[in-house]
């Protein structure tokens, strides 16, 4: 106890900080302040919730501002200090909510795709054949890379043959690549889709 006591001190002492950027609408400090508070695994204080919900708010974090108000109300229900302006934010949140849903620039949570530049918006790119490995040959299936083939003849003895497939190379032209080394796939920057995700919040509207 005697080692936690400060702990939870310095954890009153961030919140405060918080409180007090949030009334000097510096948000972004204030965001600093209330990540610090769930990095230090303490208990959280409880009405810390709702002011985390409005800073996110106030930083256009919306999706993340809904998840700590309903964590709010989950908590504290109508007994908390703080639930009239809770349920005021949830319906603050609801336009732009709803403009996320129906964008199709970002994520559900409202960050604006990027074209990915591994393959330029394409989602293939040319990368290095997975068949032949880059070498532009592949071993005969039929000779087994051998160049021969094996026959008995009426005598039941075995003859060695010539692999009518590889002419007695034991290789042949990649079928993949037709050696070319490479083969066109799915971008795995992006996994195809031609964008990527970004920290940049999406305002709906296109470039």
């Amino acid at each position: 106890m005697a080692q936690l006591q400060p702990n939870l001190g310095s954890t009153s002492r961030l919140m405060d900080k918080a409180v007090n950027a949030m009334d000097e609408e510096k948000f972004s400090e204030a965001n600093t302040y209330f990540r610090e508070i769930i990095n230090s695994n303490l208990p959280i204080p409880p009405e810390m919730p709702y002011f985390f919900a409005a800073t996110l708010y106030e930083l256009g974090q919306y999706h993340n501002s809904g998840s700590f108000v309903q964590k709010y109300l989950d908590l504290n229900g109508f007994k908390g200090e703080h639930y009239m302006e809770a349920r005021d934010l949830v319906e603050k949140l609801e336009k732009p909510l709803a403009a996320i849903s129906n964008c199709k620039l970002c994520d559900r949570k409202g960050y604006r795709y990027q074209t990915c530049e591994t393959c330029q918006g394409e989602g293939h790119t040319a990368q290095s054949c997975s068949l032949c490995k880059g070498h532009g040959v592949i071993g005969c299936s039929r000779c087994t890379g051998d160049g021969l083939v094996t026959k008995k003849n009426v005598f039941n003895i075995v003859e060695y043959y010539e692999c009518d497939r590889c002419s007695g190379k034991g290789r042949l032209t990649c079928t993949k690549c037709e050696g070319s080394l490479l083969e066109h796939g799915e971008c795995k920057t992006c996994s195809g889709t031609g964008k990527i995700q970004s920290e940049l919040i999406c305002d709906h509207e296109a470039e």
